[in-house]
C-alpha cells in the first residue's frame, strides 16, 4: 500500500478522505492556502503545506505549488477529492509524469469524459439513451437557432467544459435565444476558460438519477443508484437511495446499461454516471470521474468505503469488490449543509461557529469539517457538512433525519439545516411528488 498519500483539497472532504487512508495506515499530507492554517483537516494531517494564498488559483488550483508540496513531503500519491483539480485532465498528467500516483481515472478518460459533448457520443456508442440536442459543439447563433428550431422549444444552453449550473441557460421562446446564447457563451469563458456551447431539449419536470460505479483492471460494479432531484439552481441539496420512482425493472435496466458503457472505456477508480428520467425513460447528461459529494449515501446504504476502494484501485490496478458483494438494505438519506440563507436566495453566510453540537445515534452519520471556534471565510463552496442517515424504509429514514437535524446545532453563522427540515416534512417530499425544479417553485420562505 502506499506510505504517503496527498491531500489536493480542503474542507469536508479532505477530512473525509483522511480518515480513510488512516484506515489504511497511510501517511497523510493536507496542503492549505494561508486562510486554512487551523482547519480540521490541516490538524488532522500528519504533515501539512501552505500551498498560497486563499485566493484558489494560488492556492487549491495551483498545479506548481501542489506538486512543490509533493516533493518537500515525499508523498506517492494524490487524492484530488471533487471540485478544485479533480477532473482536471492537465493535473493527472502531471502527477502521473512526476512518477506520482493520481487517485483516479487516467488523463486520456477524464478529458473524454469532462466534455460533455465527447462523452455524449461515448455513451450513444456503448448503447445509452441520449437526450436530443446538438451532435457537437456550437460556435454562433445562427447555427443555435436552427437546432432549436429542429428540437423545438424549451432548449438547455450548456457549456461544453463545466458543470454546477454555470453557463447554464433555459431558453423558452427563440425571442430570448441570442441574449441567453452570449450570456451563457461569456459564463463558460469566464468559469472554464472555454466559451463551447452545446444545446438539448430541455425537460421541465425531470428527475434526478445518478449510479455510483466501482472500476478496475476490466471489473466494473454497480453501487446501485442515487435520486439527487432535490436541487436549488441546478446544485444538489438532498440525494436519497434508491430512488423513489423507479420500478425494479427500470432500476436493472439502467443498472446494467450504465455498467456496460463503464466497462467499454476502460474506466479505473470511482465515477458517477448521471441521468435525466421524466415519463419513465431515463437519458444519459453526464459522467463525473471523481468521487461525488454524496457519495457517504451509497456508503451507508452498501457498507462499501467508496474512498478506501478508490485508493485500493489505484494502487492495485484492480477492484476488490464483485456485484455479488453489493447487498444495499433499506433506505438513505443525505442532507447537505450548507453556510448560506435560504430566505436571502442562499445567500452565504460567512463567520466563526461559536456553537458547535453535531448530532449522533442509531445509523446517523456526519461528515463535516466543522468544530467551535472554526471560521467559515467566504472564498470558497458553502458546503460545511452532510447528516447521512439510514431506516429500513423510506419513512423511517426521514423520521431519523428529521430528528438528527433537531440535534445539530450550529450557531454564529446561518445554515440551510431548517430549509432541511421543512423539505423532509413537506408531504410532497414524503410521496416523492417533486422533480429538480420543485424548490424554485415552492415557497418556503
Amino acid at each position: 500500500m502506499f506510505k504517503k498519500v496527498l491531500i489536493a483539497n480542503r474542507g469536508e472532504i479532505a477530512v473525509r478522505i483522511i480518515r480513510a487512508c488512516k484506515e489504511w495506515g497511510i501517511g497523510t499530507v493536507a496542503v492549505h492556502s494561508d486562510v486554512d492554517a487551523e482547519s480540521m483537516h490541516v490538524r488532522l494531517a500528519d504533515e501539512s503545506v501552505c500551498i498560497g494564498s486563499h485566493q484558489p488559483q494560488n492556492s487549491y488550483l495551483n498545479i506548481s505549488s501542489i506538486m512543490s508540496a509533493v516533493d518537500l513531503t515525499g508523498a506517492e500519491a494524490i487524492h484530488p477529492g471533487y471540485g478544485f483539480l479533480s477532473e482536471n485532465a492537465k493535473f493527472s498528467e502531471i502527477v502521473n509524469k512526476h512518477g506520482i500516483k493520481f487517485i483516479g481515472p487516467s488523463a486520456d478518460i477524464i478529458s473524454k469524459m469532462g466534455d460533455k459533448i465527447e462523452a455524449k457520443k461515448i455513451a450513444k456508442k456503448y448503447g445509452l439513451p441520449i437526450i436530443e440536442g446538438s451532435d457537437g459543439g456550437v460556435n454562433n447563433f445562427s447555427e443555435a437557432k436552427l437546432i432549436c428550431k429542429k428540437i423545438g422549444y424549451p432548449v438547455l444552453i450548456k457549456a461544453a467544459g463545466g458543470g454546477g449550473g454555470k453557463g447554464m441557460k433555459i431558453v423558452e421562446e427563440e425571442e430570448k435565444l441570442e441574449s441567453l446564447f452570449l450570456l451563457a457563451k461569456a459564463e463558460a469563458k469566464k468559469f472554464f476558460g472555454n466559451d463551447e456551447l452545446y444545446i438539448e431539449k430541455y425537460f421541465k419536470n425531470p428527475r434526478h438519477i445518478e449510479v455510483q460505479i466501482m472500476s478496475g483492471n476490466n471489473r466494473t460494479v454497480h453501487l446501485g443508484e442515487r435520486d439527487c432531484s432535490v436541487q436549488r439552481r441546478h446544485q444538489k441539496l438532498i440525494e436519497e437511495t434508491p430512488s423513489p420512482v423507479l420500478t425494479e425493472e427500470q432500476r436493472k435496466d439502467l443498472l446494467e446499461k450504465t455498467v456496460k458503457m463503464v466497462e467499454q472505456i476502460n474506466y479505473e477508480g470511482a465515477g458517477t454516471v448521471e441521468f435525466i428520467y421524466e415519463n419513465g425513460k431515463f437519458f444519459f447528461l453526464e459522467m463525473n470521474t471523481r468521487v461525488q459529494v454524496e457519495h457517504p449515501v451509497t456508503e451507508v446504504q452498501t457498507g462499501i468505503d467508496i474512498v478506501k476502494e478508490q485508493i485500493w484501485i489505484a494502487f492495485s490496478g484492480q477492484t476488490a469488490l464483485r456485484q455479488s458483494d453489493i447487498n444495499p438494505r433499506g433506505h438513505s438519506i443525505e442532507c447537505r449543509i450548507n453556510a448560506e440563507n435560504p430566505a436571502l436566495d442562499f445567500q452565504p453566510s460567512p463567520g466563526i461557529i461559536s456553537v458547535c453540537h453535531q448530532p449522533s445515534g442509531f445509523r446517523t452519520r456526519v461528515d463535516g469539517a466543522v468544530f467551535q471556534g472554526c471560521k467559515i471565510t467566504p472564498y470558497y463552496d458553502s458546503l460545511i457538512a452532510k447528516v447521512i442517515c439510514k431506516g429500513r424504509n423510506r419513512t423511517e429514514a426521514i423520521q431519523r433525519t428529521l430528528r438528527s437535524l433537531d440535534e445539530f446545532v450550529l450557531e454564529g453563522i446561518t445554515t440551510t439545516i431548517d430549509l432541511h427540515k421543512k423539505i423532509l416534512n413537506h408531504e410532497k417530499f414524503k410521496k416523492s411528488e417533486f422533480d429538480t425544479n420543485w424548490l424554485s417553485k415552492e415557497k418556503f420562505y
